[in-house]
């Protein structure tokens, strides 16, 4: 009998499959691991992930409602770290990843069951969200199209410390595979032209990615918004999972153009699914319209975009249907 890894991994690829459910089930609990710095800016100082106001090691103002589901970067005229992009390298200085104690985490993950399941690291803050983290939106956005040489050596340092920090990640960790996080557009369209996202974003991750790939690593890109027009891109920049794509782009169009190179995870549209009274049925609905619909591509699982559901009901019947309705439609159609 295959194991959750091998299930995973052979939908993945679309290497005969004879399994369709919930992804997470497949991944080590929990299924998104955190190093010493949590890999993530909002995580670097402590109290992390605590209601209330803080600023991180980068110098990024945060704040968390205590009626918000997450924290969220609270940038002002007066606090954004970079207020002059031409003076980038006075304001921005990388945390340190030197002398930190792995051995509570390399403890955590020598004992998890690696023949089983899959095991990730969880590595956020891609290159565009630094991006308006540290200018805002507006300057990040405008300083794109007026300066782009100047944002590529912005974010030429920020990949430098993010390969810093893959390095170590897969020194020790070894994690299978890394969950990585930018959202590069809304529900509409990308933040970015096509063109400008090539020059000023994709050099980065082909940086990063391309040393991940080298580690044995896949590459889980997380991005819950209007990505397809550079589909292709995120096949070169050797993305393997496109997780948290969302309804409103071209599913279908996406995985006939990557020619089934790129794995969607996603499909389920959280606008409807993630309410705090929505009725059990319209969940289910919703869950098998996404499997009927795109699982006859063959490259795709269905997934909640948002990663997490923000109402736990929500994640657990969603599970419950992944599971369920997957095995009914694999006992349809293998």
């Amino acid at each position: 009998m295959s194991t959750m890894r091998e299930k995973f991994l052979r939908r993945m690829r679309n290497d005969d499959p004879d399994w369709l459910g919930d992804p997470w089930d497949c991944f080590t609990t929990p299924p998104i691991s955190f190093g010493p710095v949590g890999f993530d800016p909002a995580s670097l100082v402590g109290p992390p992930r605590v209601h209330g106001k803080f600023t991180d090691a980068w110098g990024i103002h945060w704040t968390w409602p205590e009626d918000e589901p997450a924290a969220m970067p609270y940038i002002t005229a007066e606090n954004k770290v970079v207020k002059d992009l031409a003076k980038w390298q006075e304001s921005i200085h990388a945390p340190s990843l030197e002398n930190l104690d792995w051995k509570p985490f390399e403890d955590m993950y020598e004992v998890l069951n690696r023949e089983e399941y899959l095991v990730m690291s969880f590595t956020p803050t891609g290159m565009f969200e630094f991006s308006h983290m540290v200018m805002g939106f507006e300057d990040a956005l405008t300083s794109y199209l007026l300066d782009p040489d100047e944002m590529n050596n912005m974010l030429a340092y920020y990949t430098d410390f993010k390969l810093r920090q893959a390095e170590l990640i897969c020194d020790h960790i070894k994690p299978d595979i890394i969950h990585s996080h930018d959202d590069w557009g809304n529900k509409k369209s990308l933040f970015l032209s096509p063109d400008t996202w090539r020059q000023c974003i994709k050099p980065h991750f082909t940086r990063l990615y391309g040393y991940y790939k080298k580690r044995g690593v896949l590459i889980q890109h997380h991005s819950d918004c209007v990505n397809h027009e550079i589909a292709e891109d995120m096949v070169e920049l050797g993305i393997d999972m496109w997780q948290g794509c969302i309804p409103q782009n071209d599913i279908k169009d996406v995985v006939k153009r990557t020619e089934g190179k790129l794995c969607i995870m996603g499909g389920i549209d959280m606008q409807i699914v993630d309410l705090p009274d929505v009725p059990e049925q319209v969940i289910r609905d919703e869950v098998r319209r996404a499997i009927d619909e795109y699982a006859p591509l063959g490259c795709f699982m269905p997934n909640i975009t948002s990663i997490l559901s923000i109402y736990p009901r929500t994640g657990e019947i969603l599970s419950d249907e992944m599971n369920k309705y997957g095995a009914q439609w694999m006992g349809k159609n293998h």
